[in-house]
């Protein structure tokens, strides 16, 4: 059986501190979270430097409005991950939609595999994938990131969704199966 985490350090002391206007506990959440909410946003955007921009807003965005927040059974990061999934809406809403051919470039030529053909295949699945995600409506995206990409459980699901986890699990099923139906056909 593992200790657990003192006091001090969990996440309910800090949020506490955090809402209180504890510069140390927010900057304890930051440096517990910025990852989690870097790859939730990455994932959504596939640029870094716009991901690295819309990950420091969350968190900017959050010490404003840590005073209004409120514990709901949820991590906190899921109301983190809720943040960051507001402002990649707003990130799409005003970004053109073109290709940055320097990010292309970068990813072919910035990594030493030995094997380019395996390179490119194995990116062209993940972009397949990753559009087909993101083609998801509703539930069925929403309940696929926070599972695969932001590792979340079942239960933490249902709770921030306020749904129970059995219909979580068929949100996942009919998404899953919605994905294989969209992989076939491209």
């Amino acid at each position: 059986m593992e200790p657990s985490e003192p006091v001090h350090e969990s996440e309910d002391y800090l949020v506490q501190q955090a809402v209180k206007r504890d510069r140390a506990a927010f900057t304890a959440l930051y440096e517990r979270y910025i990852d989690q909410v870097y790859r939730h946003v990455y994932y959504r955007v596939s640029n870094p430097t716009d991901a690295e921009d819309i990950t420091q807003e969350v968190f900017i965005k959050a010490w404003k409005a840590i005073d209004k927040y409120k514990k709901v059974g949820v991590p906190f990061v899921a109301w983190l991950i809720t943040i960051a999934g507001h402002l990649v809406i707003d990130h799409y809403r005003t970004q053109p939609k073109a290709i940055n051919i320097d990010d292309v470039v970068e990813k072919v030529t910035g990594n030493q595999f030995s094997e380019p053909e395996a390179l490119v295949e194995a990116e062209d699945k993940r972009a397949l994938v990753k559009e087909a995600v993101l083609k998801l409506k509703g539930y069925k995206q929403k309940v696929i990131l926070m599972h695969f990409i932001d590792g979340f459980s079942y239960e933490e699901i249902a709770r921030a969704l306020n749904k129970n986890e059995g219909t979580i699990r068929v949100i996942q099923y009919r998404a899953l199966s919605d994905l294989k139906s969209m992989l076939r056909r491209d």
